[in-house]
């Protein structure tokens, strides 16, 4: 299993990831050893370089849409003219660079995230890392904006095409619209760019081979409890369930699609603006 923690900014230290054994025992196992993966990749990369874009590491597609709703007019570089070597944000050769210190919140929450991937996403032959069968993400929507959760959530699903199980825990209603409009697309047995249409991706081939393999697979929701004690499949997200885990997550979905449906009847209708 490899597990993406909530906590993930904590394993970068001034755009750097940090050791295992930097962290005092207070800090939980699943941070210190994310951040140790991380350190590792990093090695893997070298000393110096760009990290993003790069060709061999993601599909075009998501390089697209990491760089317009992640890193608009920048690269994720290495710098290495400090003693210590760091991540920054560059725009060209003589424009200065970003610290970790000026980045959006999203930035820093997905820099780590995306670096994960890079580990889970193997630029061989293989389509996943040998003996890896689960990825845990936790709260993957943290730091945010809704366009870039769905590019996030396009990742994950390259995830499952290539064969990884994938648990998510969110508290993101656009996260669930996500799993309700999948499951009904493969319900109805609807093309697999009907899911790219969902996310705004582009209908390109692999990008339809990678909604092909998703819609093949199936997606539970499960519902925890506040009080700890009772775990609950609401995979149906039913507004109209007796369970009130289902009916109050279903009905946010419900609701976004009511909205969506309202605001395209009243548009549908509206009278052209007389001129004078």
């Amino acid at each position: 299993m490899f597990f993406i923690p909530a906590q993930r900014v904590l394993a970068m230290r001034d755009g750097w990831p940090l050791a295992f054994g930097y962290y005092d025992a207070g800090v939980p196992f699943t941070v210190r050893e994310f951040s140790e993966e991380l350190r590792q990749l990093m090695a893997d990369f070298g000393t110096s370089g760009t990290l993003f874009p790069v060709p061999r590491r993601l599909k075009r597609e998501f390089r697209e849409l990491i760089q317009k709703h992640f890193f608009p007019g920048f690269d994720l570089k290495v710098d290495t003219e400090r003693a210590q070597k760091r991540m920054v944000l560059s725009s060209g050769k003589d424009a200065p660079v970003l610290p970790f210190m000026v980045w959006s919140t999203g930035q820093r929450e997905f820099v780590p995230l995306l670096l994960g991937l890079y580990w889970l996403l193997t630029p061989s032959g293989a389509s996943r890392r040998k003996g890896l069968k689960w990825v845990v993400v936790e709260e993957l929507e943290m730091g945010l904006h809704p366009r870039a959760i769905a590019v996030v959530v396009l990742m994950l699903f390259e995830l499952v095409s290539r064969g990884y199980r994938v648990c998510i825990s969110t508290h993101s209603p656009q996260v669930l619209d996500a799993v309700w409009a999948l499951r009904h697309l493969k319900e109805n047995h609807a093309d697999p760019s009907a899911l790219l249409e969902v996310f705004g991706a582009p209908v390109s081939a692999p990008m339809l081979k990678m909604a092909e393999d998703v819609m093949k697979k199936s997606a539970k929701v499960y519902y925890f409890d506040r009080d700890g004690k009772r775990v609950r499949d609401i995979s149906n997200l039913d507004p109209a369930s007796e369970e009130a885990g289902e009916s109050g997550w279903g009905g946010l979905s419900e609701f976004s699609g009511r909205a969506n449906e309202a605001v395209a009847r009243a548009v549908a209708n509206a009278r052209p603006k007389e001129h004078p």
